[in-house]
């Protein structure tokens, strides 16, 4: 192996193992003592790390095991494994995402106008028909790849062809996932980050509106001095707007990720390339390497305490 290759398979193995501690540590952080405590963040972030961890487990380990080993373990039978389990695991986190962008969005929303009343999706069976959807949306796409993908025995290890029966069912295909698995998603993703941003926006005008107020009236300035402490020390609100922070962040991640993974994908779907094919490769594993940790960061579980 050329000096290139071992720094290339270096840097894939290292996002494989921080994507697998991460998520590992995203679901168990999330996992409730009891049912009694489990809440839809709970679920959704568990549902998360499910979703990641298919990629980082059964597509990212594999493969880059196989760049050592110049080989794949199961043999070439495992391309169409790894064909299902990224486009299961792809699907479904995209799906994830939205559903939390959606769900803080809701929960900074009710906390900031309407005094923290529950919001929709603070129902556990509307949460779990979603996620049951999403998953069988996964399923009905990913699928197929079981069936039609097989390795070139005349390329690398990293070129899986699929073989539709015909063009015209290939760009069906591929019409109705690009349509149903990621433009309906991302136009939730879009529109619950920018709702979040706007609604962080109107909170931060009216306390530098409350604080103007309470410069300019020096005879209650005590009074207003400890409303103003309150607003700002409310410990439930400060938590729904870092959290909601992170899901912005998260959003501004997956966005630029997904935009280039996209274009890389539609492109190797008309002029295979193995250069796109890592690529889209690269893009996904630090996709799923980098946003267990912001999550965790924005509810305040980055940390190893029980």
């Amino acid at each position: 192996m050329e000096v290139q290759d071992w720094i290339e398979s270096s840097i894939r193995a290292f996002f494989c193992f921080t994507g697998i501690i991460g998520n590992f540590w995203l679901g168990l952080r999330s996992l409730p003592k009891s049912t009694s405590q489990l809440r839809t963040s709970d679920i959704l972030f568990i549902n998360l790390a499910v979703s990641n961890l298919i990629t980082n487990c059964l597509v990212d380990l594999p493969d880059t095991m196989a760049k050592f080993l110049h080989n794949w373990f199961m043999g070439k039978s495992y391309c169409g494994v790894i064909q299902f389990s990224s486009d299961l695991s792809e699907t479904s986190s995209i799906f994830s995402t939205m559903f939390i962008s959606l769900y803080w969005h809701q929960k900074l929303v009710g906390s900031l106008r309407r005094g923290g009343a529950p919001v929709q999706m603070d129902n556990l069976r509307l949460v779990a028909v979603l996620l049951s959807g999403s998953w069988s949306v996964a399923l009905v796409f990913s699928t197929p790849h079981i069936f039609i993908a097989e390795s070139d025995g005349n390329q690398s290890l990293e070129v899986c062809e699929e073989h539709f029966p015909t063009p015209a069912e290939k760009q069906t295909f591929d019409a109705l996932y690009l349509i149903l698995a990621n433009v309906v998603p991302i136009i939730g993703i879009t529109y619950a980050s920018l709702q979040i941003a706007l609604t962080l926006l109107q909170s931060q005008k009216r306390i530098n509106h409350h604080s103007s107020k309470e410069n300019s009236s020096a005879p209650n300035g005590g009074n207003n001095t400890v409303q103003k402490t309150q607003v700002r020390s409310n410990p439930s609100s400060n938590n729904q707007v870092r959290a909601a922070k992170s899901v912005m962040a998260v959003a501004a991640i997956f966005l630029i990720c997904w935009f280039t993974h996209l274009v890389l994908r539609i492109y190797s779907s008309f002029s295979p390339s193995i250069l796109a094919v890592k690529l889209t490769n690269f893009i996904g594993t630090s996709y799923t390497c980098f946003v267990p940790y912001v999550y965790l960061h924005g509810v305040k579980k980055l940390n190893c305490s029980c």
